[in-house]
């Protein structure tokens, strides 16, 4: 516990080893706007009878002494470093939190676990669905709390979208549509908006890679696990042009079109592409029908339409529609106040860790992801669908 001044709130200080905060994801989302926000809200309350807030400490890691001193210095910030072992040498880290590429995660995050060290770290775990679930297993041998990065189930479409299901609004469900994706510039006329290595099979990217395992998670937690996967992907673009301005071939899938069963006999189907342009209301979008009610449910936002309010629309080509069908949906209210999803999955890793709280997203949640992606690659390799067995330790 860490002294305070008279009178102020007990503070229990966690040092957060945090290794890739150099790139997008590591240094806007969770240091940012997770680990940075909780700090200038004064902590995360814990609450004790003593009042006790927890106070997140992060060391800055990464391979350019130049951008975490950067990074550091905008944030007033004092501990950064390029030396990893170090780091998971000292005994006041408990926390070691990896947003690095994903080929090179894995041997991180084992080490890490052998030092002792909690785990929390972004998707896809591993590059195999092997290597992951050694990840989940060397974990709890270790005896470490762990957790994967699983965001879009704590945004506020989502949970809109949970409250739902959980109030039996759908009666029963039928089916879910997912559409996800943008028009990513190729980098020769107009900057692309993600790295040059989600084109590259050899250093990692892909879109099923990096997708299926965000819809494996979001599927399991609100519809149920997934059965079946059958996956065409596609290079819509070949070629690219990376940071420097320089032409390079896309070597990794920009899109993929796949159909999941569930178990319970829901059908979901998600398109997922970095070569679409978006006639959405927004850039993921998830439509559930039921025998009930159907809802359509977006990163913030979620419409609904009742058996009792749906339409009688009648197939005829020849006239034109006399009604918009996007104004006969009803806009769910927010009914409460949502955070940031990367924030509010934070706040309930780190209170697993100091509480012992329950928490169901670990390294073997992890392993679906990238079990269901592996197998989604191997569907478009040989145009066949496959089972999804259960994973388990």
């Amino acid at each position: 516990m860490t002294a305070t001044a008279p009178g102020a709130a007990p503070r229990r200080t966690l040092k957060i080893a945090m290794n890739g905060v150099t790139g997008r994801m590591g240094y806007r989302q969770h240091l940012v706007r997770s680990i940075l926000a909780l700090r200038e809200q004064g902590g995360l309350p814990l609450g004790d009878a003593a009042g006790t807030v927890l106070w997140p400490e992060p060391i800055l890691i990464g391979r350019n002494e130049a951008k975490l001193r950067a990074i550091a210095e905008r944030h007033g910030l004092t501990e950064y470093t390029t030396d990893l072992d170090a780091v998971l040498a000292d005994p006041s880290v408990e926390i070691y939190f990896d947003a690095l590429l994903t080929n090179v995660r894995e041997p991180s995050l084992k080490k890490a676990i052998a030092a002792g060290k909690h785990i929390y770290t972004e998707k896809p775990t591993a590059t195999t669905f092997e290597g992951a679930l050694e990840l989940a297993r060397l974990a709890k041998e270790a005896g470490v709390k762990n957790g994967a990065v699983q965001d879009k189930i704590f945004l506020p479409g989502l949970l809109k979208l949970k409250r739902l299901i959980d109030g039996g609004f759908f009666g029963r469900i039928l089916s879910v549509r997912g559409e996800f994706g943008y028009w990513v510039f190729e980098g020769d006329w107009q900057e692309a908006q993600r790295p040059s290595w989600n084109y590259r099979a050899e250093d990692g990217g892909g879109i099923v890679v990096d997708m299926f395992p965000h819809w494996e998670y979001v599927l399991h937690n609100l519809f149920g696990r997934v059965t079946s996967v059958q996956a065409l992907a596609a290079t819509h673009v070949p070629q690219r042009w990376d940071e420097e301005g320089k032409p390079y071939p896309a070597t990794a899938d920009d899109s993929a079109y796949g159909i999941f069963e569930l178990e319970g006999g829901a059908v979901a189907q998600i398109n997922s592409s970095w070569s679409v342009r978006v006639n959405r209301d927004e850039l993921v979008e998830f439509q559930v029908d039921g025998t009930e009610g159907s809802a359509v449910a977006g990163l913030r936002n979620c419409r609904v339409q009742h058996r009792s309010a749906t339409p009688k629309p009648v197939w005829n080509p020849d006239l034109p529609a006399t009604y918009a069908f996007r104004e006969q949906w009803q806009e769910v209210p927010d009914n409460g106040e949502f955070d940031n999803g990367f924030k509010a999955q934070w706040e309930l890793f780190l209170k697993h860790v100091v509480l012992d709280t329950p928490y169901d997203w670990d390294l073997l949640a992890g392993a679906r992801g990238v079990q269901l992606a592996e197998l989604g690659l191997k569907s478009h390799a040989e145009g066949r669908r496959f089972a999804v067995p259960e994973v388990s330790l």
